[in-house]
């Protein structure tokens, strides 16, 4: 029993290792890491954005579109902008799904070695009275 506990804990392990790349989050942690200047992008559309407001200091980049599509290569070519491959991201969204996709994107196609989910998103965030923005505030960058 306790060698099937360890050989499945170093399989454990090794899967972590072998996903690096992406590390899930909560809110506390992304306070955290804004805080030390990694960087936010805010993948929600321009209405959700306007509707709740923005972290302070998050890059805006929609992942996906209000009809539902996505451009991959002009969202990649928009993230490459913003932030570089080999620098830490926090991607956020809404509740966590968008970003989950947005975040094994870039870790799996675009070799980004750090990036960041929030896993609960933008509402959680609020929900637990932290501090937005207008989205103005930062659209303008």
């Amino acid at each position: 029993m306790i060698k099937k506990s360890i050989v499945l804990a170093v399989l454990s392990a090794v899967s972590l290792v072998a996903r690096a790349g992406v590390v899930n989050i909560d809110n506390a942690y992304l306070e955290r890491l804004a805080a030390e200047g990694v960087r936010i992008v805010d993948i929600r559309t321009e209405p959700e954005w306007r509707a709740t407001g923005v972290i302070a200091g998050s890059k805006l980049l929609t992942f996906v579109d209000e009809k539902g599509q996505i451009d991959v290569s002009d969202w990649l070519s928009k993230v490459k902008l913003a932030v570089k491959a080999s620098e830490p991201v926090i991607l956020i969204c809404r509740s966590g799904s968008r970003s989950r996709a947005a975040t094994q994107l870039l870790s799996e196609k675009a070799g980004y070695k750090t990036v960041y989910n929030a896993t609960t998103g933008l509402n959680s965030w609020i929900a637990e009275g932290r501090p937005v923005v207008p989205p103005g505030s930062v659209m303008k960058r």
